[in-house]
């Protein structure tokens, strides 16, 4: 990869954002942090800087907040800041039935799982056509092509972000700029704690956020529309689900996010 290419990563501060961080600077690019903790960041920034001696900015945000993605976008055109790679990182979930989640909690999560993503890529993929090459890589999860039940808003945000993700994939054929969805299953990092899914069986077979760091970063390189971090995932997204009766994928879906009664 050509080092003057300019990496924006969202949600850097930790898990999988970080990883990635770490992972295109040993490639020698540059970068652009967004998180809403600046100590953070800036640790990330100090690290990356005296390692790799790549050029570090970062960006203080909170992508909850409706007007968040175009004021990043407008702190990097007034700075001059070519952006070559975005990166959809951040998100957050959240478990429990959706009748007696916080309805703030779950609109939070649509603006920053949706509509940030949705406006960060609406902002920057303009610039990547009119040069004729840019990357995309959205972090969605295998989640994305299951209804979940105590996981409702979660499920349904990811299922937008892979749908989103192929047919932006499509539009984009021929113009140079390539999109790729991760899709990951359960990862250690913070979103399990913030999730409230400590107790959920699944969730405690979790991979690294390294190795699925590894996977979506070699996959957006190379332009593929999906990447698994397990064949596992990419078997039963499509080959097993698609025979399973509709009412039974929910009875699994529910069971797989069901928590331990032994814990």
């Amino acid at each position: 990869m050509n080092s003057q290419h300019r990496a924006l990563i969202t949600g850097a501060s930790g898990g999988i954002g970080m990883a990635l961080a770490r992972i295109h600077a040993a490639q020698g690019g540059d970068l652009v942090l967004v998180a809403r903790s600046e100590d953070k960041l800036n640790q990330l920034k100090a690290e990356l800087t005296t390692q790799y001696a790549v050029d570090v900015v970062v960006i203080v945000a909170d992508l909850s907040q409706p007007g968040a993605a175009a004021a990043i976008y407008s702190q990097t055109q007034a700075a001059d800041l070519q952006i070559d790679i975005l990166i959809n990182n951040a998100g957050f979930g959240g478990h429990g039935y959706f009748h007696q989640r916080d309805a703030a909690t779950e609109m939070a999560m649509i603006q920053v799982n949706i509509a940030s993503l949705t406006q960060l890529t609406h902002c920057y993929l303009p610039d990547m056509v009119a040069r004729g090459q840019g990357r995309v890589l959205n972090v969605s999860s295998v989640a994305s092509f299951f209804p979940g039940p105590l996981m409702a808003v979660y499920y349904a945000t990811k299922a937008y972000v892979t749908s989103f993700s192929l047919a932006l994939a499509e539009e984009l054929t021929g113009k140079g700029v390539t999109v790729t969805a991760l899709c990951p299953g359960p990862v250690d990092t913070g979103f399990i704690r913030t999730g409230q899914l400590e107790n959920v069986a699944v969730f405690q077979q979790a991979r690294s956020a390294e190795s699925v760091a590894r996977t979506g970063y070699r996959a957006m390189i190379r332009g593929q529309l999906i990447a698994f971090d397990h064949i596992k995932y990419k078997c039963l997204v499509n080959w097993i689900a698609p025979l399973l009766p509709r009412r039974l994928t929910l009875k699994l879906s529910r069971l797989v996010m069901a928590r331990s009664k032994h814990q």
